[in-house]
């Protein structure tokens, strides 16, 4: 199994982070296919800060205790988003997507862990 970097793994986080804050509707069209609403636009800025967020959290302290919460808090977001998936089928394909963002970025995470 390779490892992934941390830095690769902030760079990317901050990156999706940083669309979710400032473009969230091109985003949420590009995965869900069809226009966001305000409320989905207002829920991808809060994620997107929370990337952001994390991306400088581990870039501050990049040691496999920080990358490990961090991946643990990408888990618990993808289990939410699961979840959300199963309960409202209009938002399930946004969900599920999000989920599996999710599940890479704590994959990466726990590979970074790993490594530092």
């Amino acid at each position: 199994m390779r490892t992934v970097p941390a830095g690769l793994l902030q760079a990317a986080r901050a990156g999706y982070g940083g669309a979710l804050l400032i473009v969230p509707g091109p985003v949420i069209r590009l995965v869900a296919g069809r226009p966001a609403g305000s409320r989905a636009r207002a829920v991808a800025r809060v994620l997107g800060a929370r990337h952001l967020l994390q991306a400088a959290l581990t870039a501050a302290a990049p040691d496999g205790p920080s990358l490990g919460i961090g991946a643990a808090v990408d888990l618990v977001h993808a289990a939410s988003m699961a979840a959300l998936a199963l309960a409202d089928r209009p938002a399930r394909r946004l969900a599920l997507s999000d989920a599996l963002i999710e599940s890479a970025f704590a994959a990466a995470g726990v590979s970074a862990a790993r490594a530092g």
